[in-house]
């Protein structure tokens, strides 16, 4: 199973990708950072995308049919994503042990990238990720 080190380095391995982390989104701290920032900055942009992933998990809004929460150990969202000018943000939660606070934040390149195959791939490195 791949800890974050190797879940990064799978990641950086797809089509376009710019930059990869592993974030968690309760305090918006990156666990480890691969590649380029969109602002230059691993941790300013780890806070900007936990912000983004807190107010998606948390609110129904977002939640399946059904209202589904955490309590489950699931996360109510699969994955957020954001596509920009030049490049696509892909968000995708991860389910561990204890909170399940943490997501996988990919940059890709919008000419270069695959969004689909990104979205298929992050989420086999999200169950497969061993965190602690």
């Amino acid at each position: 199973m791949p800890g974050i080190d190797e879940c990064l380095l799978e990641a950086m391995r797809l089509p376009g990708a710019r930059g990869a982390s592993v974030v968690d989104w309760t305090s918006g701290l990156a666990l480890g950072t691969l590649g380029d920032s969109p602002n230059g900055d691993h941790e300013a942009t780890a806070a900007e995308a936990a912000e983004l992933a807190r107010m998606t998990a948390e609110h129904r809004a977002f939640a399946p049919a059904g209202g589904a929460d955490w309590s489950a150990g699931e996360p109510p969202v699969e994955d957020v994503i954001v596509t920009s000018r030049d490049g696509y943000h892909v968000l995708r939660f991860v389910r561990t042990t204890f909170d399940s606070s943490v997501f996988l934040h990919l940059w890709l390149d919008r000419e270069q990238g695959n969004l689909a195959l990104s979205r298929i791939r992050l989420g086999e490195m999200a169950d497969r990720l061993v965190l602690g």
